[in-house]
């Protein structure tokens, strides 16, 4: 006890005296990486599946979520085409795209960096299913980076939902995440979620991160 308390008091000197982000080894993190995907509300089910036709399940997801066996095309503004991209259930008050920069580079679309279910302002993009085609005004994002926890992990980590921290890895091409969103929630177990752009950039695969406050 009294070593852990010399060490949370020299990192807190260290902080205050230098300026400098301090991290402790045990603040570990799994990393899950997230490949583009699509949300739908009822009504885009609909026209792309066919008035009434339910998603099916292929993996259980965290917080209630499942990925579907269902897939569509996306189709940019340049018709350019990504095909079998992955529908997420369960369905949704309005529909949602998250995609890599790269395949926003290759949709010639420009979608901002957004947290998940904020998408006033966001790109256009076209939706092509086996029944029909669908044309969000906008709903293509890229997911801001975050952290779903639990509220027992937040106690631990200190940390609160909404918060903004870093997360350090220390791969062959290792660096620090900034601007990773606490979401933190009864049903969510512990993981960080980062694209495939930011998994590739610093070479990330089954390694953990680690909480920078």
């Amino acid at each position: 006890m009294q070593e852990q308390l010399i060490q949370e008091i020299t990192q807190n000197v260290l902080k205050q005296l230098h300026n400098v982000d301090v991290y402790n080894e045990e603040n570990k993190v799994p990393i899950g990486v997230s490949a583009r995907h699509v949300h739908l509300c009822r009504e885009h089910i609909d026209i792309l599946f066919g008035k009434d036709y339910q998603l099916t399940k292929k993996k259980d997801l965290m917080g209630g979520q499942f990925a579907s066996n269902e897939c569509v095309t996306l189709v940019g503004t340049k018709l350019r085409a990504i095909e079998n991209v992955r529908i997420l259930g369960p369905e949704r008050k309005a529909s949602q795209v998250e995609v890599s920069k790269t395949d926003a580079i290759r949709l010639g679309l420009n979608p901002p960096v957004r947290e998940s279910g904020k998408i006033e302002g966001s790109a256009p993009v076209s939706l092509v299913g086996p029944k029909g085609v669908v044309y969000l005004n906008e709903g293509c994002i890229v997911a801001m980076r975050h952290i779903h926890m639990s509220p027992d992990d937040a106690k631990k980590f200190g940390v609160e939902n909404g918060q903004i921290v870093k997360v350090r890895f220390g791969s062959e091409r290792g660096g620090i995440f900034e601007d990773v969103l606490i979401r933190v929630h009864p049903t969510f177990t512990l993981e960080m979620h980062i694209d495939t752009d930011e998994a590739n950039g610093l070479g990330i695969g089954k390694q953990m991160g680690i909480l920078i406050k």
